[in-house]
């Protein structure tokens, strides 16, 4: 294990790294008065990093509305599809290794998927299906081009078949390898690489980090990643003697009103799942997630513990989208956890490409992603800022907060390294 000390992040007043107090300040008035206070959010837990430094770390609200339990610097949180960047560092660590290869074919990995086709007609199994222009690459799943879906989209005969099997829901059931043998049944959306469609290719590459290491995917990550990087609120479950620091979960009731969706107290995550879901399976901390963004921001290392080489994080945050296209040409998805102007995707991360097409102040080569509880993070190398921010609601699309956090936090930079 590192030493804490080296790990540990320092603090200073946001002036003395080109920040402004009182801007910041006003983000914290925003999340207040328009979301805690209205009771659109039952709490929020905000931190800026900057230049080396947290500058900006805060909580309000409630963990728990029921039971008026604060949100604390230690709540612990379902990160949800915050999980997909965590999984994809994993995978990498794989590719350094020269154990595997990005356009490697999956049924190389997978082989009863050697036959998969591209939906035609169909209501329900057995399809009609083409063959694909081409075979699914390990790429594709990295970057969303590989055809799978989500069932939640609901918006093609394919999504409804997942949905008859449970692929991918937020409530997770089965296991990975039932998954794997669930999606060889289903055609694929499109021929890969021909479009982006948020889907269930994390949860598969999970399924390969297993194959490829020879050992439980949890168990990788832990001995990969959290064990060394000191990440102990980490985890696919929250063990009983941190039950009490676990947030419950909400859904907008669509007036503007919160409902109760995951009780903390007899949710499916104080128990191991049988589903390890590296789309969507993690809870974490603000702290813990920080730790792994200051990797990432750092080239791939932090204190004497690297993950990668910063070679291999620039070429994730690149955009891979085929024919240097954004999000708007490349998505056929009913949802992201992006917006799509001016915006690519990554190896596990989208990334902005054209700040003025986002319309929202930004740099180029910044990246970020989302979870379905409306947490968020981004990293921006230009500016060496990292945001983390952290809720409880579904859907993430409920409410406008991630453009107004990213207006509002950008707007706090005085002094810019651009």
């Amino acid at each position: 294990m590192p030493s804490s000390q080296s790990l540990s992040p320092s603090s200073a007043s946001p002036e003395q790294v080109g920040m402004s107090t009182m801007a910041l300040a006003r983000v914290e008035a925003h999340l207040k008065q328009r979301y805690v206070d209205a009771g659109r959010l039952p709490g929020t837990r905000l931190l800026v990093y900057r230049r080396g430094e947290i500058v900006h770390s805060t909580a309000q609200g409630f963990a728990d509305v029921e039971r008026k339990a604060p949100v604390k610097d230690d709540t612990i949180f379902r990160i949800y599809s915050m999980t997909k960047p965590i999984t994809t560092v994993a995978f990498m660590m794989l590719v350094e290794e020269g154990r595997v290869a990005l356009d490697e074919p999956v049924h190389k990995y997978i082989p009863e998927w050697a036959n998969l086709g591209v939906f035609q007609a169909g209501v329900t199994a057995p399809f009609l299906t083409k063959p694909p222009a081409r075979p699914m690459q390990i790429i594709d799943l990295l970057r969303h081009t590989s055809g799978l879906t989500y069932g939640f989209q609901q918006r093609t005969n394919v999504d409804a078949a997942y949905r008859a099997l449970k692929i991918g829901e937020v409530e997770k059931s089965g296991t990975l390898t039932s998954m794997i043998s669930d999606l060889a049944k289903i055609p694929l959306e499109f021929s890969p690489g021909d479009a982006w469609n948020y889907s269930v290719s994390t949860d598969v590459v999970g399924y390969l980090i297993e194959k490829i290491a020879g050992k439980p995917f949890e168990q990788f990550l832990q001995q990969r990643i959290f064990n060394p990087l000191g990440m102990t609120d980490t985890s696919f479950f929250v063990p009983s003697d941190k039950a009490h620091r676990f947030a419950a979960c909400y859904a907008a009731d669509g007036k503007g009103g919160l409902t109760l969706q995951d009780d903390p107290a007899t949710s499916s995550f104080l128990s191991p799942p049988s589903m390890i879901s590296g789309g969507g399976g993690l809870c974490s901390t603000t702290a813990d997630y920080l730790t792994f963004c200051r990797a990432l921001l750092n080239g791939g290392a932090l204190g004497d513990v690297r993950l990668l080489s910063p070679k291999t994080i620039t070429l994730m945050t690149s955009n891979h989208l085929p024919g240097g296209r954004d999000l708007t040409e490349m998505s056929k998805s009913m949802f992201s956890e992006a917006s799509y102007a001016g915006i690519g995707f990554g190896l596990g991360f989208s990334v902005t490409m054209n700040p003025a097409k986002t319309m929202i102040p930004g740099s180029a080569g910044e990246y970020a992603w989302g979870g379905a509880a409306s947490t968020a993070f981004w990293i921006d190398p230009a500016e060496q800022l990292i945001a983390i921010f952290m809720t409880q609601l579904l859907p993430s699309s409920a409410y406008p907060i991630r453009r107004e956090l990213r207006t509002m936090i950008y707007s706090a930079i005085t002094d810019s390294n651009v």
